[in-house]
């Protein structure tokens, strides 16, 4: 249903897809507000859970290049919903079952690499992948691999080349 925009749901039309009674929704959400809310935070659950794997997946700088491979093909294969994540009324909450967010995991792994300007590296990090992202979902660019793992190295490059120095 968020293919077809945020605006356009309602908790009768979620009732109706769900095949329950048109009150039923009003048992778990207050409102449309709470139940969109509900779905971005499990759209950053799963965003955590996928940076996560991408951080096990290798370590050190190439863990910080997974991360970012991850962070771009979760929004390529989820873009309403990681539309609805960053929509300027929903805030990423912490993830109830880890007390850890998506940006904690990105957060960490810079930390490991960068301790001296881990703040400003992490924000530089998160700012280039989820600009690269939007610009490919809004068409501004083409979503290739190649180019998004160069585009990285490039970042994680500039991290090493910076490291002894504070922020």
């Amino acid at each position: 249903m968020l293919d077809q925009g945020a605006e356009e749901i309602s908790l009768r039309a979620v009732a109706r897809a769900a095949g329950v009674s048109a009150m039923a929704p009003y048992r778990h959400f207050q409102d449309k507000v709470a139940l969109l809310q509900a779905v971005a935070d499990h759209g950053f659950t799963m965003l955590r859970v996928d940076l996560e794997e991408a951080d096990r997946s290798t370590d050190g700088e190439e863990a910080l290049i997974a991360q970012g491979l991850a962070y771009l093909a979760f929004a390529e294969r989820n873009p309403a919903l990681f539309r609805l994540m960053f929509a300027s009324d929903r805030k990423a909450r912490r993830d109830n079952g880890t007390d850890r967010t998506a940006y904690d995991v990105l957060s960490q792994r810079v930390a490991g690499l960068v301790p001296a300007t881990a703040d400003t590296a992490t924000l530089a990090c998160w700012a280039l992948v989820h600009g690269l992202a939007t610009l490919a979902l809004d068409g501004q660019i083409r979503s290739e691999p190649t180019q998004a793992r160069a585009v990285l190295r490039k970042l994680v490059d500039g991290l090493g080349q910076n490291a002894g120095r504070p922020a």
